[in-house]
């Protein structure tokens, strides 16, 4: 199977994935706590037994981490593998709120290569693929042009802190956007916003599809202090991160 055809296949099984998760939406779900006390419900895991089946299908050789794997381990010796996260955002799918995705990317030699995220609540879906270039419901994106004078900033609604507020404030940043989960690397992808910071905690499949999106998209995901951020880290737990266009330097 060639890499579009992979991308198309893999949109068709997150909104499968998006679907299931929907029927369980604002109804009396299960919540069940993790080892680290983060919640799980039924939609998460039937999200991620829908996506694990499709992946298998589509590519055998290809080993998968899902945020809800029994075991987060990769066989020794894997240069490419997936990384999902079934239901991006669980805490707000629980509230009600709508601010969940279903994210799936592909990891190649350390690097994101191909990346989908939807909007279970109104099935936008954002694809990308590094040889192919990045979609969002099957319209081209890009980062677009930097602008000259402001850029735009997109932050997290539940995660600004003195850290973000740091490094934004010498920037020349006009507009703050508020954006929820995995969503903030596609506004970035589509030219909405220009930067996107991150200090706090995040796991690997938290950003791989989102990464992907936006490096097929023109745009880059660096630490701060500019060196490469690449995978399959120790936990698969990330660093702090920019997300950002491929002109903004700071």
């Amino acid at each position: 199977m060639n890499r579009k055809n992979l991308l198309s296949a893999l949109c068709c099984a997150a909104h499968d994935a998006a679907e299931a998760i929907m029927s369980y939406y604002r109804t009396d779900v299960d919540v069940i706590r993790k080892e680290d006390n983060s919640p799980v419900t039924e939609a998460d895991l039937a999200a991620h037994h829908i996506l694990v089946d499709a992946l298998r299908a589509l590519t055998p050789d290809i080993p998968i981490v899902s945020e809800e794997s029994e075991s987060h381990t990769l066989p020794e010796g894997a240069e490419r593998f997936w990384l999902v996260d079934p239901l991006d955002g669980t805490k707000s799918f629980i509230r009600g709120t709508g601010a969940f995705t279903v994210n799936i990317g592909l990891i190649e030699y350390g690097e994101p290569t191909m990346g989908v995220i939807v909007v279970p609540t109104d099935k936008r879906c954002y694809a990308g693929d590094i040889e192919h270039g990045a979609w969002k419901n099957d319209e081209p994106i890009s980062t677009g042009d930097l602008p000259k004078t402001e850029w735009g900033a997109v932050v997290s609604m539940s995660h600004l802190d003195p850290k973000t507020e740091a490094f934004i404030t010498p920037l020349p940043i006009g507009e703050k956007r508020s954006a929820s989960s995995s969503l903030k690397f596609c506004l970035v992808a589509e030219g909405a916003a220009h930067l996107y910071p991150r200090f706090g905690p995040t796991m690997e499949w938290d950003t791989a599809a989102g990464h992907a999106i936006l490096r097929a998209a023109g745009g880059k995901v660096v630490h701060p202090d500019g060196r490469s951020f690449t995978y399959r880290k120790t936990g698969f737990r990330n660093g702090a991160f920019i997300a950002a266009h491929a002109e903004c330097h700071w």
